[in-house]
């Protein structure tokens, strides 16, 4: 745990080798990363936390002031706590603050991974507006079934995401936890919807950046995401055949594959270049 002047923040690691510091979306800890960090084995140091509202993770937002910077702020703590450069891998709501981390540029990042951002304001910047409205539609819904006072009114954002029966095939205490923290995934949209994201603006993004989309996601999530990897001057975009948004707990080992090879071409190329700087 990190003891920050805005709050507390989750923070734990284990292993040894390169830094990876792992952000899960909404609804979830750092214990969302357990399937992958099983698959990712030895020669990595695997740092995990939670966003601001969940887990040990304190909010710092409110309904009036929703900047995606707080949780930016926030993930930053950690990379600091880190204390080197960091191999960055945020899915969902947490690979969209991952992306305004690297554009912050106040945090050192060794490479960036994203899995499936929600970027809606990408689609809306590129006249993809039949995707956007997907998720207005979505949202607008959600939120309208949530201050009617249905516990379940999250179901509509998670079935989105995963297709028809997800959240009912969650287990209990997941669900629970998805009902419990829905106001704070209400601010999470709020934050992703007031996040500018024009290509000008991601053209600024420098590190070398990888792109998970799954094969079987909402058209709408997958756009968006093939729009950030053409944006990024240094991405290389791979769709996972089979797999739908919640891949780190459905296909664990093919995205720890994915990010240990990432990392991997990454640090064979920083080597050289940090043997002739002595």
């Amino acid at each position: 745990m990190i003891e920050d002047p805005r709050g507390r923040i989750d923070y734990a690691e284990s292993g040894d080798g390169a830094t990876l510091v792992l952000l899960p979306g909404s609804c979830s800890t750092g214990a969302a990363w357990r399937p992958v960090i099983s698959e990712l084995g030895l020669g990595f140091r695997r740092v995990t936390t939670s966003l601001p509202g969940y887990g040990g993770t304190a909010e710092r937002r409110t309904e009036w002031d929703s900047d995606i910077s707080f949780e930016a702020e926030a993930l930053e703590a950690v990379i600091r706590h880190a204390g080197c450069p960091v191999h960055l891998v945020g899915h969902s709501f947490g690979g969209l603050v991952s992306l305004a981390v690297a554009l912050r540029r106040r945090a050192a990042l060794a490479s960036l991974t994203i899995i499936e951002a929600p970027a809606p304001d990408l689609l809306r910047q590129k006249g993809e507006f039949v995707h956007y409205r997907a998720f207005r539609q979505m949202t607008e819904a959600y939120f309208r079934a949530f201050h009617a006072g249905e516990p379940d009114a999250i179901e509509m954002m998670i079935d989105f995401y995963g297709g028809a029966g997800t959240y009912a095939a969650w287990p209990e205490r997941l669900r629970n936890y998805a009902m419990a923290t829905t106001p704070v995934n209400i601010l999470d949209w709020a934050s992703a919807y007031g996040f500018t994201l024009s290509p000008a603006t991601l053209a600024k993004v420098q590190v070398q950046t990888l792109i998970l989309i799954g094969g079987n996601s909402h058209p709408a999530v997958s756009r968006a995401n093939e729009l950030l990897g053409h944006c990024i001057p240094r991405a290389a975009v791979v769709t996972l055949p089979g797999a739908a948004h919640f891949m780190i707990a459905t296909h664990a080992r093919d995205v720890a594959g994915l990010i240990a090879h990432h990392v991997a071409s990454i640090e064979a190329t920083n080597r050289p270049l940090a043997a002739a700087r002595r």
